[in-house]
């Protein structure tokens, strides 16, 4: 039987990560199943403490939200171990994206029988991500909502952006996408590997996990009260028939603009524009059902 080390957020969705976790250990506990458990402390340690999990040849399980599984599967990708995601922060996107079980059982039957998948990876300003690299008025609606994480996620992540949009103005984006360059004004340049964010939104519908891919969505300049339509019918994907929108496949993507913008991935901060992004195909092993 495979050993494991659970890593578990404390702050992840309003501190609630624990009170998550206990039905699943237990049901883990009931089958067998032995977990180390590890408290984050930073973005680092997190890190850090999957690193040597995944060097023990341990199965890493995040116990979080999309940033903790961003940062354990940072440390789970070189040593090519497996991490298993219990979904415990406000979006849950990925786990959403993955068909993960929302009963506390019902996950730990999937964690303890190991159903494997392999999925791609983003490589960002020489991070990893797994789910989705984006800049424009969602990045800093994004700034807001990691400014209020005392609020429910949902209605934050409403309040956010409708508030970054009344503020905002399109910057000129240059996307430079497998050599093939193209500036204009936009409200936001997305560059998705699971096509999944903001507590529910199928930003890129077309994003598939492991093709081997990036699919890179812009959504031209534009009345800011479009955008806000835009955010709607985003939900259901139905966004991507505006003509505003324009998405293309890419394995390697450089960003820049005529201002500064920041860069957020999976939730948090990156960087600062500019930034290059490429796919790291079949690079990550995750417990999950089959694609």
């Amino acid at each position: 039987m495979p050993t494991y080390t659970a890593l578990i957020n404390p702050i992840a969705g309003g501190g609630r990560a624990d009170a998550v976790w206990t039905p699943v250990a237990e049901a883990l506990s009931r089958r067998g199943v032995t977990v180390r458990v590890e408290m984050t402390r930073s973005r680092e340690h997190a890190i850090e403490t999957a690193a040597a999990a995944a060097q023990r040849g341990d199965v890493v399980i995040a116990v979080g939200g999309d940033g903790l599984a961003r940062d354990a599967a940072a440390g789970v990708v070189p040593s090519r171990a497996t991490l298993a995601i219990v979904p415990a922060g406000r979006g849950n996107d990925l786990a959403r994206k993955l068909a993960l079980p929302a009963d506390p059982d019902a996950l730990a039957t999937l964690i303890a029988d190991g159903t494997r998948r392999t999925i791609d990876v983003i490589d960002a300003a020489g991070q990893i991500v797994l789910g989705n690299v984006y800049v424009g008025v969602d990045s800093v609606a994004n700034e807001a909502i990691n400014n209020n994480r005392w609020l429910p996620g949902l209605l934050v992540y409403h309040l956010a952006t409708v508030a970054a949009i009344i503020k905002w103005r399109a910057p000129t984006f240059t996307v430079e996408s497998d050599g093939r360059s193209q500036t204009m004004r936009a409200h936001t340049v997305i560059v998705a590997n699971s096509g999944a964010y903001g507590h529910g939104l199928q930003i890129v519908p077309s994003a598939i996990l492991d093709d081997g891919v990036l699919d890179v969505m812009t959504v031209a300049d534009g009345p800011r009260r479009k955008v806000i339509t835009f955010m709607s019918k985003a939900k259901t994907g139905s966004h991507v028939d505006s003509d505003d929108v324009a998405v293309h496949t890419a394995r390697e993507v450089t960003i820049s603009a005529d201002r500064a913008v920041p860069v957020y991935a999976d939730g948090d901060l990156l960087t600062q524009l500019p930034v290059t992004i490429a796919v790291r195909p079949a690079s990550l092993s995750l417990i999950a059902p089959s694609a």
